[in-house]
């Protein structure tokens, strides 16, 4: 996501400081993410021992919630560190938007009103993960907000929010249990499924409809991404065992990461 949003601003002079605060950034919070779910889906009761997904430390008993809580106090620190740097770059705004990413990561499973418990963590990441995090990049290369940025962000924040899918089909059954209401507990895996399924496709549109309104053929490079893309759509519909979403989980992350950077190359060409 932040190298596209790079690629986005390729026109212009390229901060190699710029880019490498953004990518930390983004690395920190999404550890910060993983670490205050961990410990928040705990105390909930969303995650137990014999959970289906990936392990997770809190319900595992490897670690104590006051050692998650410092490691979440770490990580957010030295995301806070970068954030000012980049704030020398960008201005108060670079403040604001960290600020703000950093109270959503910790409301998603924590706090009075968690919002990932009440069916809104999908517009949530859509938002952080693929607008702030492509736009806000580019902004700070290129110093302006084109129409350009915002439409590129799009597709990514689909793949992103597709992750998020996979997840939530493979917990339904212990998030429904937990009293986590997500959008696959509300509506069911039959339109979880079609969520996926529109995501995935919606973002595969994007470069398509580009190259044909700007004849520009090569924003079509991450179209190479089309048979894997088929691969997962299958997989989720697949049914059977939840523990087997792991994979189309892992291989929907590496899915957004070479359209991401399919993407960003084709644009990066056609400018």
């Amino acid at each position: 996501m932040v190298g596209l949003g790079a690629a986005l601003a390729v026109a212009t002079p390229f901060r190699v400081d710029a880019a490498a605060l953004c990518l930390a950034v983004a690395l920190l919070l999404q550890a910060a993410a993983n670490l205050a779910n961990d410990l928040s889906d705990f105390h909930r009761g969303a995650d137990h021992p014999d959970r289906v997904g990936p392990l997770r430390v809190a319900a595992a008993g490897l670690v104590s919630g006051r050692q998650l809580e410092a490691a979440i106090a770490v990580v957010l620190g030295a995301a806070a560190l970068a954030g000012l740097a980049l704030a020398a770059i960008g201005g108060p705004a670079v403040l604001v938007t960290g600020a703000a990413a950093i109270g959503a990561l910790l409301a998603y499973t924590g706090g009075p009103w968690p919002y990932g418990y009440h069916a809104l963590g999908e517009p949530f990441v859509f938002a952080f993960f693929g607008l702030v995090a492509v736009v806000g990049t580019a902004w700070l290369q290129a110093g302006r907000v084109e129409p350009l940025f915002v439409l590129a962000a799009m597709p990514v924040g689909a793949l992103v929010t597709a992750i998020l899918v996979v997840n939530n089909l493979r917990d339904l059954d212990s998030d429904r249990a937990a009293g986590k209401r997500t959008l696959a507990v509300l509506f069911g895996p039959a339109v979880t499924r079609a969520e996926y399924d529109a995501l995935v496709a919606g973002a595969c549109l994007v470069p398509v409809l580009g190259a044909l309104a700007g004849g520009r053929p090569v924003l079509l490079l991450p179209l190479a991404v089309a048979p894997l893309a088929a691969r997962l759509v299958r997989a989720v519909h697949a049914g059977g065992d939840p523990r087997e979403l792991n994979r189309v989980l892992r291989d929907t992350a590496r899915l957004a990461l070479a359209f991401s950077l399919l993407f960003g190359a084709g644009l990066a060409l056609s400018r």
